[in-house]
C-alpha cells in the first residue's frame, strides 16, 4: 500500500488554524488551475500570502498537501451529514437524504477542477476508510440515520444498507461532478441520485395477488345432431 503523506503537525491555536486553512484554500486554488505539474510549494505560499517557512512548519511537500485536502474533503462531508441530522426532526428519510445529496453536489460543483485532480490523479493519497477517522464518523452517522427511520425502509440489515447508500451517494455524486451528461440541470442529477438511494432503501412494491386458475365449468356433452328424416 503506498503511504499516505503526513503533515509535520496539526495546529493547536486558532491563529495556526486560520493559517492552515489559508494554505490548504491556496492550494486547492493552486491546483486546479495549474494542475501536479504546475504546482510547487513556493506557489502555494504566494498565493496563501504566507511564508514558504510557515507552510513547512505544517507540511513537508505539495504531496502532503494534496492528502490534507482530501481529508479536508472528508470533513466537510461529515459536516453535511451532521447539519442534516442536526436540522429539522420532523423531516422525512427521503427529505434528510436529498438535503445530504444537494449538499454534496453543491459542495463538489463549487470546485470541480479540483476535485477532478483529487479524484483522477491522486486517489491514493485519500486515506483507506478504515484509518480515516472522518469516514469512520461519517458512516456512523449514516448508520444513525438510518436507525432513525428504520420503519420507513426496507432492508434489514442496516450495517450493510449503510455502505450502499453511501457508496451511492459517493460515486454518483462524483460522477455527476467529475463527468457530467449534457442537457441536465444540478437538481435533475440530485433528484435521480435521491431516487436511486430510496430505491434501494424503500419498502418492495406490493406484488400483485396472483390469480387462482378457475376449475373449468362442468358441461353438458354436446349431443349429436340427428340426421334428417328421408
Amino acid at each position: 500500500m503506498t503511504a499516505i503523506p503526513q503533515p509535520r503537525k496539526s495546529p493547536r491555536q486558532l491563529r495556526s488554524q486560520h493559517t492552515v486553512d489559508t494554505i490548504l484554500q491556496a492550494t486547492a486554488r493552486v491546483l486546479a488551475a495549474h494542475g501536479y505539474a504546475g504546482t510547487n510549494t513556493n506557489l502555494i505560499a504566494e498565493t496563501a500570502g504566507v511564508s514558504v517557512g510557515s507552510l513547512y512548519q505544517y507540511f513537508p511537500n505539495k504531496n502532503a498537501l494534496i492528502a490534507a485536502l482530501h481529508d479536508r474533503h472528508d470533513n466537510q462531508m461529515l459536516d453535511v451529514i451532521d447539519d442534516v441530522l442536526n436540522g429539522n426532526p420532523a423531516a422525512t428519510l427521503r427529505e434528510r437524504v436529498g438535503a445530504i445529496v444537494q449538499a454534496m453536489l453543491h459542495a463538489h460543483l463549487l470546485e470541480p477542477a479540483l476535485h477532478r485532480v483529487l479524484e483522477r490523479e491522486f486517489p491514493l493519497f485519500d486515506q483507506p476508510r478504515e484509518h480515516s477517522r472522518a469516514d469512520q464518523d461519517i458512516h456512523r452517522r449514516m448508520r444513525h440515520l438510518l436507525e432513525l427511520h428504520r420503519a420507513e425502509i426496507a432492508q434489514s440489515d442496516r450495517d450493510l444498507a449503510t455502505y450502499v447508500v453511501l457508496r451511492i451517494m459517493e460515486s454518483l455524486v462524483h460522477a455527476a461532478a467529475l463527468e457530467p451528461p449534457a442537457g441536465f440541470t444540478p437538481k435533475q442529477l440530485e433528484g435521480a441520485v435521491v431516487d436511486a438511494v430510496m430505491g434501494y432503501l424503500g419498502a418492495p412494491a406490493a406484488a400483485a395477488p396472483r390469480k387462482t386458475a378457475k376449475t373449468p365449468r362442468a358441461t353438458s356433452p354436446v349431443k349429436k345432431a340427428k340426421p334428417p328424416r328421408a
